[in-house]
């Protein structure tokens, strides 16, 4: 289950989200000649990513911002960079340009803190934007909690679109995060879920302000937990490739 669009379109062109998109793809594509070389991706992330033994010892410091911009594979890329296209530009919409960028980065480094709290002795380097998205995603709780976000649902071969509340979809995603953290090793799985669990929550405290100077709950009053401006509207369209009939 994954988001593929939100109903929420933004008021003014989301610079920064695209930029960041555009850097994260640039990056990967720099060492994607690497990826069939395990060593040499290995040594790669482990001094360009998060590993939270070297961090608590007072070095590699650098890889808390060089880590946002790694991903392990295509398929890391592509789901981090739609969850980024999706939520990402209301909160700039929201934050400004300038102050996207802090929330961001702010996200990122709250992600890493809590995963390096969770396993401050692992060696195995944390790469990858989804902590810092998933800021953007607890902010986005936060401001549009009802706005429609419509989720792919796969079962084995069955694929259905349904529209859901963003609060809904965000509250399982969290949910999900904090239960694999709970129940799975903080440095195994391939995934860093306390990561996740730590950005989203920096992200949520972080749109806090803005919220509060919005109104608060006068602003959800208002803007009944939607968008406060007309939601997109999306429709299926007949397809203009011509048909051809089976000959009998």
């Amino acid at each position: 289950m994954f988001p593929i669009r939100d109903h929420n379109p933004s008021t003014r062109v989301p610079y920064v989200t695209y930029v960041l998109i555009a850097a994260n793809i640039a990056v990967f594509l720099s060492y994607v000649n690497l990826l069939g070389d395990e060593r040499t991706l290995g040594a790669l992330f482990y001094n360009w990513g998060v590993v939270p033994v070297r961090v608590t010892h007072g070095e590699g410091y650098l890889g808390l911002f060089s880590s946002m911009f790694l991903h392990a594979g295509f398929m890391h890329l592509a789901g981090n960079m739609l969850f980024l296209w999706i939520f990402g530009d209301n909160l700039e919409d929201m934050l400004g340009h300038l102050g996207f960028i802090v929330f961001y980065v702010a996200s990122g480094l709250g992600a890493a803190a809590l995963q390096i709290a969770a396993a401050p002795m692992s060696e195995v380097p944390m790469v990858g934007a989804s902590g810092a998205i998933a800021g953007v995603m607890g902010g986005y709780l936060l401001l549009f909690p009802r706005a429609r976000v419509d989720v792919l649902v796969i079962i084995v071969i069955i694929f259905k679109v349904f529209p859901l509340p963003a609060w809904v979809m965000l509250a399982l995603w969290f949910g999900l995060q904090v239960f694999n953290g709970v129940t799975t090793a903080a440095d195994g799985g391939g995934v860093a879920h306390w990561a996740h669990a730590g950005g989203f929550i920096v992200g949520l405290v972080g749109a806090l302000p803005v919220w509060l100077r919005a109104g608060g709950r006068a602003f959800w009053a208002r803007t009944a937990g939607h968008p406060d401006h007309p939601a997109a509207r999306y429709r299926l369209v007949d397809s203009a490739v011509p048909k051809v009939r089976r000959r009998r």
